[in-house]
């Protein structure tokens, strides 16, 4: 038996296992409950773990006689120290993490206080069902169809899959949209190529997902991640800043390599799987790529033309609206440029108005009916959707308020720390510790920053630097988000699966994500590892290792 078939074999027999579960909805509901039993085991044995804070160091204020000056409350006023900076003098503090019961009377009442507003805050839920509002109507009236068929005479056959998972990899730009916007154009791009569509959403999944972090300019996750960085940096050494373009150099080289290492494991290893599967199976269909449904025809080609003219028009409106002082998108918002903050909207009039236009000029539409009609369409497609959403967003909050999450990820980062590993060997097993931990905590940004105060000052202790252990976070963190189910955006590609091969299941997506995540951990940690020995900077402003002054 070859390697392909050996590695065949196992991976359909997580397929099988995985979908021999229960159906997700189930699974989340099954696990939300096992969250609450686990919280009470904690409790009951009064597990606690210390967490690491910084707090600013305060004085009294006193009056003209030297006495404290009191409050309304009778308690002392108190005003920050300032350093020679002029900056909040900042302390380290140890905070006791303890779980929390779901049991208890506070727990139940909290469990059905939250209950609604969970499902509503579920951070995917209004991102999606906005952007497949428009999605679903250029979908609907052929435009997507008619510009794929015109993309695949321009793309060689040959490098559809790089470019799709560079794409994907870039969406990072936009956020979390790519989750959105890029798994059902990728998957209808490959059908319409006679190749698996399943293929084509994992290859971009992986991208968007596995590859998240990688990017050849800065994203809105750079500064971020790097305030983060900073405040845990400064609880050792308080004149300390990591820069927002600390990681930029190493993440760079990533994009290329992931985007080869992607290529190569779709080639080699998640194609050849499917091509022996039926297309009820999320097979190739051999009608996919007939040459005749292939050509537009001429009115199809008109209407192509009209919207696409519109689409570069909104783009251009968009960029005006982006660049010009003045305009609603220019500057910031807080942490994040204007633009970055109504990607979401962007993109739905992005495919709205061209759709619009594709529909009217090629009779789809007649009137503002129709466009109704399209519009409950896609939402009633959604409803298994949002039925998912609703209990994984209830698993997601209860693993969250349990502190259970943060409690594993702090105790299993300081036996790593304490193994008195080589810096690239210590690298790479706080990528496998954090990899480990996005099993448990999928944001990460909330994931970081109980990690960095922990983690940062910890590794400044043993010679490496902020930058180099947010380097390797970000590594860690990216290379399991496709195998998560805490990833919130999982559910959002069960449902485009759900449209080819309607039994699939938890276990068809791990089984099919599982090559890359594997694949990404031991090249991507491996690159970092080289790196770390070669001694180069993860860019102008991201040393490696640190010296105390």
């Amino acid at each position: 038996m070859s390697d392909a078939q050996s590695r065949g074999r196992l991976l359909d027999a997580v397929e099988r296992i995985g979908n021999a579960l229960p159906d997700p909805t189930t699974l989340f509901a099954i696990g939300a409950v096992l969250v609450a039993v686990a919280a009470e085991i904690a409790v009951v044995t009064d597990w606690t773990v210390s967490r690491p804070e910084s707090r600013a160091v305060t004085t009294a204020v006193l009056d003209a006689t030297g006495d404290p000056v009191l409050g309304a409350d009778g308690s002392p006023v108190t005003t920050p120290v300032l350093d020679e900076a002029g900056r909040p003098r900042m302390e380290r503090v140890d905070r006791e993490v303890r779980a929390k019961s779901l049991f208890s009377t506070d727990g139940v009442y909290w469990m059905l206080a939250s209950l609604v507003d969970n499902f509503v805050a579920f951070p995917p839920l209004g991102v999606v069902l906005v952007g497949m509002l428009g999605i679903g109507m250029a979908e609907r009236t052929g435009f997507i169809g008619a510009l794929l068929r015109a993309v695949l005479v321009a793309v060689p056959p040959g490098l559809l899959t790089p470019t799709v998972f560079f794409v994907g990899v870039m969406s990072s730009m936009g956020l979390d949209a790519g989750y959105v916007v890029l798994p059902p154009v990728a998957a209808a791009l490959f059908q319409a190529s006679g190749r698996s569509p399943l293929v084509g959403l994992a290859a971009v999944f992986a991208g968007v997902s596995a590859g998240f972090s990688a990017n050849l300019f800065p994203t809105s996750l750079d500064p971020l991640l790097g305030e983060f960085s900073t405040a845990s940096a400064q609880l050792l050494d308080p004149g300390y800043e990591v820069a927002a373009t600390a990681n930029l150099g190493f993440m760079i080289a990533s994009t290329f390599l992931l985007t080869v290492v992607g290529w190569a494991v779709t080639s080699l290893w998640v194609e050849p799987r499917y091509a022996t599967k039926s297309p009820e199976d999320g097979g190739a269909n051999p009608d996919g790529a007939d040459a005749g449904a292939m050509t537009l025809a001429p009115e199809e080609r008109s209407a192509l033309v009209r919207a696409t003219w519109v689409a570069a028009a909104a783009l251009g409106v968009v960029a005006l609206a982006t660049l010009v002082p003045g305009m609603p998108l220019h500057g910031m918002d807080g942490k994040f440029p204007r633009w970055v903050r109504v990607i979401v909207p962007i993109l739905f009039l992005g495919f709205l108005l061209p759709g619009l236009v594709y529909g009217f000029a090629i009779g789809k539409l007649q009137n503002d009916r129709d466009v109704a009609t399209i519009f409950g369409e896609t939402m009633a497609g959604m409803g298994p959707y949002i039925v998912l959403a609703f209990f994984a967003a209830q698993f997601i909050a209860w693993f969250a308020h349990s502190n259970l999450g943060e409690m594993l990820a702090i105790t299993g980062g300081r036996q790593l720390a304490s193994a008195g590993l080589p810096p690239a060997a210590l690298m790479v097993g706080f990528i496998v510790v954090v990899g480990i931990g996005n099993l448990f905590i999928g944001s990460m940004s909330a994931k970081y920053a109980f990690f960095a105060p922990v983690f940062v000052p910890m590794f400044m202790q043993a010679g490496i630097s902020p930058e180099l252990t947010q380097v390797a976070y970000r590594v860690g963190d990216s290379v399991t988000n496709v195998i998560t189910p805490l990833n919130p955006y999982v559910v959002i590609i069960l449902t485009f699966m759900h449209r080819y091969v309607p039994r699939a299941g938890i276990g068809t997506l791990v089984a099919l994500m599982l090559p890359y995540a594997v694949a990404f951990g031991l090249i991507w940690s491996l690159m970092l590892a080289v790196w770390v020995g070669l001694g180069i900077p993860l860019s102008g402003e991201g040393p490696l290792f640190y010296t105390a002054p």
